[in-house]
């Protein structure tokens, strides 16, 4: 989707930090943006932004709880009325629930899942159809995060939903592409944005108090933005060049590389160092590899990120 103006893009947790860096940045190339977002204090914050650039016309803001799908139906439909087509979906909201994996609770899990899982299921489910049905093709990314490449302690419950998201987009990316439907899973580093406020989203019902998880979260809202951090619109930018090549993963840092390299030297050199059997292969072929991995190496060999 390398010509993008005038497109329509729909972003979960687009009112504040990566989702509406990525919102100025379509704006600013000529696009079309809703942004989804369940905190009505940043969605008027976003708004008056726009308003002060002169680009009210192009942008329109939802509050969607990404849990709720008849919430999804409503802002399907109400995005239609109000821009006619969705061309490409961002599912970008989610949070920081971290904590000692001893500590966690089925409420933290249930959250968890809810959103980072849950929603994108819940976004994809929606909004798909409504993009294939116009067959002008589009493109599909979710907000994965680097954490899903290289795991780190006491974040289990994040980083086993950002793995699912990845390879729920690796999964579709094949399926897609006759329909000329991009697919991007979007791998930042540390992003300047409100991740570390995760608490003042989390429902009732999923509540903990006292627990490792709640302190964790107390933490996290104390913890000061760091301005080594990217720039919300540096990482808007990133995201709408990797719509543009149509990259399988979108990455923002260079510094993980080498941390990347060794997980997957680790993944490979675990397999068994055996001869391997032809005709079992032969009969579980359709297993053994996805074109996908060696069309990005070509890409990226022939044009860089």
């Amino acid at each position: 989707m390398q010509d993008v103006e005038g497109k329509v893009a729909f972003i979960t947790g687009g009112a504040s930090g990566i989702g509406l860096g990525a919102a100025k940045a379509f704006v600013d190339a000529g696009m079309k943006v809703v942004m989804a977002d369940i905190r009505e204090d940043h969605i008027e914050a976003a708004l008056e932004f726009f308003r002060s650039k002169q680009q009210a016309r192009l942008v329109h803001a939802i509050k969607l709880d990404v849990t709720d799908r008849a919430a999804w139906a409503a802002a399907a439909q109400e995005t239609e009325a109000r821009f006619d087509k969705i061309h490409v979906l961002f599912s970008n909201a989610g949070m920081g629930v971290g904590g000692p994996i001893k500590g966690a609770t089925f409420n933290d899990w249930d959250w968890g899942t809810g959103v980072m899982i849950g929603g994108v299921v819940n976004g994809l489910t929606t909004l798909l159809p409504h993009i294939l049905k116009h067959g002008e093709g589009g493109h599909v990314l979710a907000t994965s995060s680097m954490s899903a490449v290289i795991p780190i302690p006491n974040a289990a419950i994040y980083t086993a939903c950002k793995a699912a998201v990845v390879g729920l987009l690796e999964s579709i990316r094949g399926e897609l592409a006759p329909d000329n439907i991009g697919v991007s899973a979007f791998c930042p580093g540390p992003v300047q944005s409100n991740i570390h406020q995760s608490a003042r989203t989390r429902p009732d019902r999923f509540r903990n108090e006292g627990t490792a998880y709640a302190e964790r979260e107390r933490q996290l809202e104390q913890r000061p933005v760091n301005p080594l951090w990217m720039d919300s619109y540096e990482c808007g930018q990133r995201i709408l060049n990797g719509i543009r090549r149509n990259d399988l993963y979108i990455f923002t840092h260079p510094e993980f590389a080498p941390g990347a390299r060794d997980h997957y030297e680790a993944i490979l050199s675990s397999f068994p160092h055996e001869k391997i059997n032809a005709e079992r292969a032969r009969a579980i072929d359709f297993l053994l590899a996805n074109p996908i991995f060696p069309d990005t190496i070509r890409q990226n060999r022939e044009n860089p990120v």
